[in-house]
């Protein structure tokens, strides 16, 4: 009996060893994998200022930019994004020089658990935004924002039903007969109803001309969207009303630089969750609806440099989360007192207990500013 249980013992003492050392020779052989896919893809990059100069040895997950899951070593996260992304003229140079270029390797595609990809505010002109994006469905955040990429935005990207955030926004443009124009562009929006998941979408200064109305009815299929940019995407016409309002996530709207010739669409109203409204530098016309005071959660709101009529309708005092309010360049008239309203709704002894910013200039309002505002 002692000689079996010695027997067993033995045998189990091998068997986990065997799984143990597999085990291991597996993870090695992972390490291995996931270290040479980075390697190629840096091989594609320009680098002048070697920001990628800790991309050598073995420990990969302790390379710049490269974050790791923990005990497997795949990486999850590459976190590249240009650290000067120019906000004021002088940082313009610095962004330049710190600039990755080149040509981005599909080697990417072989990083099988890669969650989070942030190229933003580099330069890898003349190129297009590559296809096998499309194919790396583990993807979370893709952040393509300001690399200065040209022509049409791949329709695969809609394969990637676990985004929650995509922004590929622009600021190159060109000018043509019809105005500024975006080096890059989408012709039919359809694919994005696959991004199932999508919380943020930016894509400012894309060139979605020839999608014409269809944005909305596309957009409107995204129920968990809380961020929508679309800034300067030469965008036309009326703003289309969806058949039934499912944008209930919706916190910020941005669609300003456009050449909408619209009144104020209404059907916002609908959607209480809004935070920011942004949408100056139209055409919108009419008169601002009475209805807007009743968003409880609006805390910016900017209509300015449209040509709006009529009177600041007095609702707009129910705003008590409102910080920023900008209705400038318009040709709206009426008293400034006429805005009083929201004193008992706000619970606060003046409207707008929150604002921090006004801009009511370049209309025909009269009357002096109320005390409140002084």
């Amino acid at each position: 009996m002692e000689r079996i249980s010695v027997f067993i013992l033995v045998f189990l003492y091998f068997i986990s060893t065997k799984i143990a050392c597999n085990g291991h020779t597996h993870i090695n052989n992972n390490v291995q994998f996931e270290r040479r896919a980075l390697i190629d893809f840096k091989s594609g990059l320009i680098d002048p200022n070697n920001r990628l100069s800790s991309w050598k040895g073995n420990n990969y997950c302790y390379w710049h930019g490269i974050g790791c899951e923990n005990g497997t070593g795949f990486v999850v996260s590459i976190d590249l994004r240009n650290p000067y992304p120019y906000t004021l003229e002088y940082e313009y140079e610095n962004q330049r020089y710190m600039n990755l270029s080149g040509v981005i390797s599909p080697s990417l595609i072989k990083l099988k658990y890669l969650k989070y990809l942030d190229l933003s505010f580099n330069s890898f002109k003349p190129i297009p935004i590559p296809q096998f994006f499309g194919s790396m469905k583990n993807l979370v955040y893709l952040n393509l924002s300001h690399c200065e990429f040209i022509g049409e935005i791949p329709s695969n990207l809609g394969n990637l039903s676990n985004l929650q955030y995509l922004d590929f926004s622009s600021d190159r443009t060109y000018y043509s007969d019809f105005g500024y124009s975006s080096y890059l562009f989408i012709k039919n929006i359809e694919w994005m109803t696959n991004l199932v998941s999508l919380k943020h979408l930016g894509s400012n200064y894309i060139n979605l001309s020839m999608v014409g109305s269809q944005w909305v009815e596309v957009l409107n299929k995204l129920p968990m969207l809380t961020e929508l940019h679309l800034d300067g995407c030469s965008l036309f016409g009326s703003i289309p009303t969806p058949s039934f309002v499912n944008l209930t996530s919706l916190a910020v709207i941005a669609i300003s630089f456009n050449e909408f010739n619209s009144t104020f669409p209404e059907w916002f109203l609908n959607v209480s969750s809004l935070v920011s409204i942004d949408i100056r530098a139209n055409e919108l016309h009419g008169r601002i609806p009475l209805g807007l005071g009743e968003l409880p959660n609006l805390q910016h709101l900017d209509l300015s440099a449209n040509d709006l009529e009529g009177s600041i309708p007095s609702s707009i005092g129910n705003f008590c989360n409102l910080q920023y309010l900008d209705l400038s360049f318009n040709n709206l008239n009426g008293s400034l007192l006429d805005i009083i309203n929201g004193t008992e709704t706000c619970n606060s002894k003046s409207p707008l207990p929150n604002l921090r910013v006004l801009h009511l200039g370049s209309n025909q309002l009269m009357g002096k500013f109320p005390n409140w505002l002084v």
